[in-house]
């Protein structure tokens, strides 16, 4: 068999499960390709689905090192090297990929961007759309609009959510109790599925709020003739640039207005999405000329929350692994999010505080390896917390008695987790869409006081909170309230509809989108 063929049945079987039996057919095409860049993009992807990310980093830097000038290889490589928290030549990485994303053609569509490798590491907002820009150039190639469908009014809006995450996955954690509280006499709500059914109580709840289709099976372009064919009038894709993306079909134009929402945390770069949808923190219209969409705004959080989920019964600390009389500082962001300036305001918390524990999402056994070696003497004070179900990871939550935010990219989904489990949170805020995440929802829960704007500040924000128990529980009962501008699901459906009024009065009346500030 060739190379080409020995790689593409290795991908088809990685993508049935079996990593290791796509190793060997990558190494055999490497023996007889040794210099073919595809192939160790492969392998890297295949050692990644087994969790050794030491190894896939290796792979990725062989092509980052044939092909310096390519973003997609300076990408994956950088972004392999967090997973792994092997930070050893972070810095000349990340200036390669920079150096990359620089010198490529504003018009370039030769390659993947990998936004999502800029995403948790300290970028320009400029960087990030033009590495978004060229990604959805690159996805779009060779798909061809369909005919242009004229606006016309409908006694009930017709909304479409594609997405592959309408399963037990955090967007759909997110999303669930909204999709219920729409108002169904003025909007119909349909949800088109590009991922597996999981059988879930969270897909059935999913499924149960609207009309569900699955377009699993569909190609970008069949996916979008089924929408047109539908009468979509907003299309609102909920994945961006993450796994899975089915994103590109909006290049077909199947829909009047096109919006990105929710699942990548900035522009999509994307010359055929009308909106992104954001609120004045995570998307102050100041940063307009960093997006290629739209900002559109909602008055509070961007990101609704689900008023039925609840933690049950936290377990106890010793059977998680930490001490009774510890201060427990959560840090529940993967490792690709920690980045040696964070690492370092850990640690100075961890000399600050010698009753703390650090409790720190585990990346697996290379990546927890890597962050004790850093920790030096302090290695004693980490305790990782292994993957488990979104429902006992929510219940473990409740016994940290603080949550340290990630940055420059923040918590997301994480950040919401620890205010439902009833965990403060401190957060350093900065000046792109990832890094205003956490900042959006502290306000929105009334919990400015968290929110800080240097590394200064955020460590001694935590060590007086540390210190401080009743200021701590102060903070619990702030959250037990449950704060309206973040838990108030009915009035998010309500904003969030009359934000898609808005969007859909301007198509209406033949005029193009244009930026859409808070009401």
């Amino acid at each position: 068999m060739t190379p080409a063929t020995l790689r593409t049945e290795a991908e088809a079987l990685r993508h049935a499960g079996r990593a290791v039996d796509a190793i060997d057919l990558l190494m055999q095409a490497l023996a007889l390709a040794p210099t073919d860049t595809a192939t160790y993009l492969q392998l890297g992807f295949a050692l990644q689905a087994l969790g050794l990310h030491d190894q896939a980093a290796e792979a990725f830097r062989t092509p980052a090192l044939l092909e310096p000038g390519s973003v997609m290889a300076q990408g994956y490589l950088v972004h392999a090297t967090q997973k792994a928290a092997d930070w050893s030549q972070l810095d000349a990485d990340l200036a390669a990929l920079r150096a990359a994303l620089a010198a490529k053609p504003d018009t370039a569509d030769d390659e993947f961007g990998m936004p999502f490798a800029l995403v948790g590491l300290a970028h320009a907002r400029a960087e990030l759309l033009k590495s978004a820009a060229l990604a959805s150039r690159h996805l779009a190639r060779g798909l061809q609009p369909l005919p242009a469908r004229t606006p016309t009014p409908r006694e009930r809006l017709r909304v479409g959510y594609l997405s592959a995450d309408f399963q037990a996955h955090a967007t759909a954690a997110l999303i669930v109790d909204l999709l219920e509280s729409h108002d169904r006499e003025r909007f119909d709500i349909r949800l088109y599925s590009h991922g597996p059914d999981d059988g879930s109580a969270l897909r059935q709840r999913i499924a149960a709020s609207g009309a569900l289709v699955e377009v699993g099976d569909l190609d970008l372009a069949a996916l979008a003739r089924r929408i047109r064919a539908d009468e979509i009038d907003i299309l609102v894709d909920l994945k961006g640039h993450t796994a899975g993306s089915r994103m590109a079909a909006l290049a077909c134009r199947p829909a009047p207005v096109q919006v990105s929402w929710l699942g990548f945390p900035g522009t999509s770069g994307a010359s055929f999405i009308d909106y992104v949808i954001g609120d004045p923190v995570v998307t102050p219209l100041a940063h307009a000329a960093d997006y290629r969409e739209c900002i559109a705004q909602l008055p509070h959080c961007y990101q609704p929350q689900d008023r039925q989920r609840t933690p049950g019964p936290a377990p106890t600390r010793a059977a998680l692994g930490l001490r009774d009389d510890a201060l427990v500082l959560l840090a529940a962001n993967a490792p690709y999010k920690v980045t040696p300036p964070l690492w370092a305001a850990w640690m100075d918390v961890l000399r600050r505080l010698p009753e703390a524990q650090l409790w720190q999402l585990s990346g697996g056994e290379q990546a927890d390896a890597r962050l004790r070696e850093a920790a030096g003497d302090l290695a004693g004070r980490l305790v990782f917390a292994p993957p488990v179900g979104m429902d006992k990871h929510l219940a473990r939550l409740q016994v940290a008695d603080l949550a340290l935010d990630s940055w420059p990219c923040n918590g997301h989904t994480t950040t919401s987790d620890a205010l439902a489990a009833g965990v403060p949170v401190v957060t350093l805020m900065n000046d792109s869409f990832p890094g205003r995440v956490a900042a959006s929802i502290l306000t929105a829960a009334g919990l400015e006081n968290c929110i800080t704007q240097s590394a200064a500040d955020y460590v001694q924000r935590i060590d007086a909170l540390g210190r401080d128990a009743a200021a701590r529980q102060a903070l619990r009962e702030q959250i037990r309230s449950r704060p309206a501008a973040l838990y108030d699901t009915t009035r998010f459906a309500r904003d969030l509809e009359a934000l898609y009024e808005r969007m859909w009065a301007r198509a209406l009346a033949g005029l193009p989108p244009q930026a859409l500030p808070a009401a």
